[in-house]
């Protein structure tokens, strides 16, 4: 017995694995199998037909992944391919794939749209192990005969019932014409309606049923909770509770593409480090709030159900339903985005009052329960920025990063005490922090001043674009805080926005030649106005 193999659970062990793919599992951080592992890879590794039923979290790219990779052999085309709803979830199964496979030089390759179709092909000529695309994609590149599907032993439908709401039973049977018949085929998905059995039954041969029981391990990791709010105090709600629970990440749910740009605007116009993803947003601008998502450069994303759809996120903390989902099915798919691999989460739900029955047959219909929480206090809302100011001060007193300050302390304390002194510059740091009630909080004051810029910008209400956009575009292209962009006007073909003096040319040099709504803004200061 290897090293490796006695540092693996015995479980994994016991799985038959090779040397290279336990050595693999060991570097990546695999402790023991999830349920769905345990009851998917022995079959999967005798080459069984499998139908699983589990959400995305609970391992299960691992119980395909492992008997794919450990099975398959080397060759000239493809030998396995997986079908994914979205472009993020491909690549997300692909990485995956590549860090089981590695010590054994199989090779797995992303396909989706969004990506230039000519990188793919170049890609797919220097030969490939496994392929994991989105159905459209995968269709153009064999109408293209660039995919050569003939070798494929093994074939993956993940997130069927994704699949299927987004349209694309059609295309998966056309894709599974120019498949061998003589080929296993693991079918997975969160729930299992009509049209899956159906599926399965065409198309499958005698296949093993595993479940793992997502709901029950929603009960079990994850809190959840409900706060009684009316629509016009979400984003109030919102931030109080940012305030005070300090969340490491955060997903927060729309309803709609506007509702996403609302949501993100206000928060970035707040200073806080928010993002936003929907189907309207290019594949660069996706890719680009993933990867700052991931990275924790924001802490906040705000996303539609469609544009969340299989992100697998490890760090997510919590999960806030702004506005409550559409059906129990979406609910148990959103709230799993935290709570993730045995690790707890926070799952919050904004409720208004004529929305509470609906709370209530979501409640009845994932067997689980979703408690009523009262919102922060003024008092504790306070108390948490008021701890924070002083975490600050801990920071900069321990990197002493307060140098360049002692000379002006000196000085003062000339006239002061330094209890007065310090007191002083606490006053004015919570100036800045006063929490009002519910019903009288309102956004930052924007109007312009002395001080602003008015800058130009080649974009506006014909190319569809909001106030919102604008903030966000230039609160993330130059790093700076939503709150510090002034008055916005917008036209129908130009915008003008204000900013403080000593940050326009950074907004300029970084916002410059911008990808918006799919064209290339320019901004540049504007010309005086004649009087």
């Amino acid at each position: 017995m290897t090293g490796i193999r006695r540092k693996m659970n015995k479980r994994f062990y016991n799985f038959n694995l090779s040397d290279e793919v336990l050595n693999a599992l060991f570097e990546m951080g695999f402790e023991q199998p999830t349920p769905i592992q345990e009851t998917t890879i022995p079959p999967a590794m005798e080459g069984m037909d499998i139908i699983g039923q589990a959400q995305t979290g609970t391992g299960k790219t691992a119980a395909f992944g492992i008997p794919i990779i450990e099975r398959g052999k080397k060759g000239k085309t493809p030998y396995a391919i997986i079908l994914e709803p979205t472009r993020e979830l491909a690549v997300q199964v692909a990485e995956e794939l590549n860090k089981i496979g590695k010590n054994k030089g199989i090779l797995t390759v992303p396909i989706y749209g969004g990506q230039s179709i000519e990188r793919q092909i170049r890609s797919l000529q220097k030969g490939v192990d496994v392929v994991v695309g989105t159905p459209g994609r995968v269709i153009d590149h064999i109408k293209r005969k660039t995919l050569i599907l003939k070798s494929i032993k093994t074939l993956v439908l993940d997130e069927a019932d994704e699949m299927l709401n987004m349209g694309f039973i059609d295309d998966i049977e056309s894709i599974l014409k120019h498949i061998p018949a003589d080929r296993q085929t693991m079918l997975f998905s969160a729930t299992i309606p009509a049209e899956i059995v159906r599926i399965s039954a065409k198309y499958m041969n005698n296949p093993k049923k595993v479940s793992v029981d997502a709901k029950s391990m929603i009960v079990s990791k994850i809190n959840q909770v409900f706060y009684e709010v009316k629509n016009e105090d979400k984003i109030k709600a919102l931030t109080r509770l940012f305030d005070v629970e300090e969340p490491s990440l955060t997903l927060v749910f729309c309803h709609t593409k506007r509702e996403v740009d609302d949501v993100s605007g206000k928060l970035q116009q707040m200073g806080y480090s928010a993002g936003a993803i929907h189907g309207d947003f290019t594949q660069a601008h996706r890719d680009e709030m993933m990867h700052k998502f991931r990275k924790s450069d924001i802490d906040i994303l705000v996303a539609t159900d469609v544009a969340a759809r299989g992100l697998d996120i490890p760090d997510v903390s919590h999960v806030i339903n702004y506005s409550i989902p559409q059906n129990p099915d979406s609910y148990i798919h959103r709230i799993g985005r935290t709570g993730r691999m045995g690790k707890s989460g926070i799952a919050i739900t904004f409720v208004t009052p004529r929305e509470l029955r609906q709370l209530r047959l979501i409640e009845l219909s994932a067997k689980t329960k979703i408690k009523k929480a009262k919102l922060p206090t003024i008092a504790e809302v306070k108390k948490a920025r008021e701890q924070g100011i002083m975490n600050d001060i801990d920071y900069v007193i321990e990197k002493e990063k307060h140098a360049e300050y002692l000379l002006l302390v000196n000085e003062l304390s000339n006239k002061y005490s330094i209890q007065d002194i310090a007191a002083s510059a606490l006053s004015l740091a919570f100036s800045n922090s006063e929490v009002e009630d519910l019903g009288e909080i309102g956004l930052p004051d924007l109007s312009s001043g002395k001080n602003n810029v008015r800058l130009f910008m080649t974009i506006g209400r014909r190319d569809n674009v909001k106030v919102s956009d604008i903030v966000r575009t230039i609160a993330a292209g130059a790093n700076i805080p939503g709150n510090k962009i002034g008055n916005i006007a917008l036209f129908d073909k130009f915008s003008f926005v204000e900013v403080p003096h000593n940050i326009a040319e950074k907004v300029i040099k970084t916002v410059d030649n911008t990808i918006m709504y799919g064209r290339k803004i320019r901004i540049q200061p504007a010309r005086e106005r004649k009087r």
